[in-house]
């Protein structure tokens, strides 16, 4: 749902808060395949940073709107994930997200992905594009 302090003087989304929404979205999606951010840093010294984003602002949200974010990963690789985010409301997509998010070691180096976190993740694997 979308708050007063989500939005911007024009009472729509202010845009940066699609990143925040995006991120506690991929949250869930990892404590959905039973991954646990801390529990993963304190027993693989790993942690995931987003390396890049590109956005698509494609209609407003605005105060009061229900949203949802779909998240799905289309690629994993060594060390990162590309995942395609969509923040949809009741009239179809407001954004979406394309992102690279690298699994990186305590020094802030790229790290490959532990092979349990790569098996879980498969389960949002789905490699075709797809339109927003």
């Amino acid at each position: 749902r979308v708050y007063y302090e989500d939005t911007d003087a024009a009472g729509i989304v202010y845009y940066a808060n699609y990143f925040r929404f995006a991120e506690r979205a991929r949250t869930e999606m990892l404590r959905s395949v039973k991954i646990d951010q801390n529990t993963l840093f304190e027993k693989s010294g790993v942690r995931f940073a987003v390396r890049s984003c590109n956005i698509e602002y494609l209609k407003p949200a605005r105060l009061d709107d229900e949203l949802e974010v779909h998240t799905r990963i289309r690629g994993i690789r060594g060390a990162s994930l590309l995942t395609k985010q969509i923040v949809q409301g009741k009239k179809g997509a407001t954004a979406c997200l394309d992102l690279r998010i690298a699994c990186v070691d305590q020094s802030g180096v790229p790290a490959r992905l532990p092979v349990e976190v790569r098996s879980a993740l498969e389960t949002y694997l789905q490699v075709s594009q797809g339109a927003c």
